[in-house]
């Protein structure tokens, strides 16, 4: 059997690997590149329509800045470049943050996890990421640099404010994201995370969300209800939120947040699935994670 000829493709005509943050926002800085770690959504991408790659390749893998899980100060850093697989297995997490190894459980294959990265999840931009859902109902920080002036630039840009439409965010060309910070959350902090696909680890999420509030004297407060595949972007579900804010969870209640989310969200028809069938498990799954969190 004759194997397929791997080719370049053509857009591409420049390549680095740089090993220091500078280096890699000095190839990045005239917006003509595009940065690579995983590859799993890059490389999947680069021959489909409306597509573009730039022309040079930047392989940000050994780039030490970007990599990484530590605690500081009460917050929690992601590097750029921690695995789904680093997520799954950090005892750190699975202690202070257990949603996002539960999230990374039902992140695609074995495989996959072992390449896909926390900024590529962030920096496609899909409307179905996986770990942006969560990271939404943490109100995670991003942070992005670029160089300028033969210095590193940095700033800061919430989570809930970085999507902009399928595919599209305020990251600009000459930008990398750097990391995400997530302050650690309290007693009686309760967040699920609910997926379904065709196959649930291995597909496309058909619909996912997650609940997350802090649970006092059995009413909720704080909530944050944050869906994917249910609109243009990943959205947080702010006039449910409002619903259930203050509120302790009986069937009435969740019957009304039900209603509620059903008119925030804008499921579309596609080849996985349709509004109706979206608009369905978006309810259920929201009626899952309210009967978790009353049970404990």
């Amino acid at each position: 059997m004759t194997l397929p000829q791997l080719q370049q493709p053509p857009e591409i005509d420049d390549y680095a690997a740089p090993t220091s943050l500078k280096e890699a926002l000095e190839a990045m800085a005239d917006g003509k590149a595009s940065c690579v770690a995983g590859g799993t959504d890059l490389w999947v991408q680069k021959d489909e329509p409306g597509k573009q790659v730039g022309s040079r390749l930047v392989n940000i893998k050994r780039v030490p800045e970007l990599q990484g899980i530590t605690e500081e100060k009460g917050r929690i850093r992601l590097g750029a470049l921690v695995t789904m697989t680093e997520i799954l297995e950090s005892d750190l997490l699975k202690q202070r943050i257990p949603v996002l190894p539960a999230t990374a459980d039902k992140f695609a294959s074995v495989q996959i996890r072992n390449a896909a990265t926390v900024g590529g999840n962030i920096a496609n931009a899909s409307p179905a990421a996986d770990f942006v859902i969560p990271l939404l109902c943490l109100n995670a920080e991003v942070e992005l640099a670029s160089a300028k002036g033969g210095k590193v630039a940095t700033r800061t840009i919430p989570i809930t404010e970085i999507f902009v439409g399928p595919g599209r965010s305020k990251i600009e060309a000459n930008e990398l994201i750097t990391g995400v910070k997530i302050e650690i959350p309290g007693k009686g902090f309760y967040a699920g995370f609910a997926k379904t696909g065709p196959r649930p680890a291995l597909e496309i999420a058909v619909v996912s969300l997650c609940l997350a509030a802090d649970l006092k004297g059995g009413a909720l407060s704080d909530v944050r209800v944050a869906l994917g595949a249910v609109a243009p972007t990943p959205i947080r579900a702010s006039k449910t939120e409002a619903v259930l804010e203050g509120q302790t969870i009986d069937d009435a209640l969740i019957e009304k947040a039900l209603d509620t989310l059903d008119g925030e969200i804008k499921p579309i028809d596609d080849h996985r699935g349709s509004a109706w069938y979206r608009r369905r498990l978006a309810r259920a799954y929201l009626q899952q994670e309210l009967t978790n969190a009353a049970a404990g």
